[in-house]
């Protein structure tokens, strides 16, 4: 990344030298991260991360097809989904929020009961933020595509940890973003399937008609390049890594179940991200276990990152059922690349130490 801020620094859109040396470097960028997800490079456009991806796809293809038109959607989708949803509604446009089950997963049939003659679009994310369940994207592939309704999936928690070739899915839109691969902050991607029957866009930023129209904007070069590059080193190692980080992540389990009583692990028991460990501690405040594993040095969250200043319990674990109080008193654990062993057992210590305290 480092040239394209300095002696490189150049804008993709100019047409002397050094403006069309930033362009190759994105076209080769942008090749590159269609490799790795399986699709054609005209099927990307750059946004700045997978928030702004996410209200493009919904917002973009709603208004494209006019006040009146239908959206399906999750109650435990990541809230660049459900706020772009909301304000949707309010705009006039219908809008149906399933729910979920006690493991965060959504029933396909109950997506097959909210499609309505003017359902437009259905969005639902591959795997949740939260509690790591993956959804049968297929098969609501599938059943989108018998009924004629264009499927968008948020993919940020999954591009570069799960085998995915999109073209080969059921998928018309797709969200993912850099910096849940290592990559940097502050940039995403959109896939739009190209065939037929085409997919009306309306562009949400506008001024100068960059990425075919979708987006207008000044690319950043150096974030571009370091997004592909994080791409390619996470799917080279995908395989490898996702085996590491689940044995640690067993690890992590086995040494809380071990440790403490009063353990409840939200989301799907086997069906979910290898790095993903939601556990809610019963008997326990929420705010003082938050506070206690900070103080100790523990990087762990409560819900996502995104809602951090909603000091309402997730609402995830609402979907799911939890109760309030539980919600309050689950951890999310994120392991990943730079997770080891001797971490995991530290983690597990100060948790089990700190729930023994709480509960006197």
């Amino acid at each position: 990344m480092r040239p394209w801020w300095t002696e490189r620094f150049g804008n993709a859109a100019s047409l002397h030298h050094v403006g069309r040396a930033a362009a190759q470097a994105v076209a080769e960028s942008r090749q590159a991260l269609a490799v790795a997800i399986g699709c054609e490079p005209e099927n990307l456009g750059f946004t700045s991360g997978a928030t702004e991806a996410n209200n493009l796809a919904l917002k973009g293809v709603l208004h494209a097809a006019g006040r009146g038109s239908h959206l399906v959607t999750s109650a435990a989708e990541h809230r660049s989904v459900l706020d772009p949803a909301r304000r949707l509604r309010r705009e006039g446009f219908g809008v149906t929020m399933i729910p979920v089950d006690a493991a965060g997963s959504v029933d396909p049939q109950r997506i097959a009961d909210a499609i309505q003659p003017a359902t437009r679009l259905v969005s639902i994310m591959l795997a949740n933020n939260e509690v790591g369940t993956l959804s049968p994207i297929r098969e609501i592939g599938d059943l989108c595509r018998e009924r004629g309704v264009f499927l968008h999936c948020d993919a940020a928690q999954a591009v570069g940890k799960l085998p995915l070739r999109v073209a080969e899915l059921p998928i018309d839109l797709l969200t993912f973003t850099a910096h849940k691969l290592y990559g940097p902050q502050g940039i995403g991607a959109l896939y739009v399937r190209r065939t037929e029957p085409s997919i009306p866009l309306t562009p949400q930023i506008e001024g100068g008609g960059h990425e075919r129209g979708l987006r207008s904007g000044t690319l950043p070069v150096a974030l571009v390049v370091g997004f592909a590059a994080a791409l390619r080193i996470a799917v080279g190692e995908r395989e490898a890594e996702s085996q590491r980080v689940l044995e640690l992540r067993n690890r992590l389990e086995h040494a809380l179940r071990t440790g403490l009583g009063g353990l409840t692990v939200h989301g799907h028991p086997t069906n979910r991200l290898a790095g993903n460990l939601n556990i809610g501690f019963d008997g326990v405040d929420g705010d003082a276990l938050m506070i206690r594993v900070a103080e100790r040095g523990l990087c762990v969250s409560s819900g996502s990152a995104c809602t951090s200043a909603n000091p309402e319990p997730s609402h995830v674990l609402r979907a799911m059922g939890v109760p309030d109080r539980l919600a309050r008193a689950s951890l999310r654990f994120g392991l990943g690349r730079f997770t080891t062993s001797e971490e995991i057992d530290a983690a597990a210590q100060i948790v089990i130490e700190v729930v023994r305290s709480l509960r006197g």
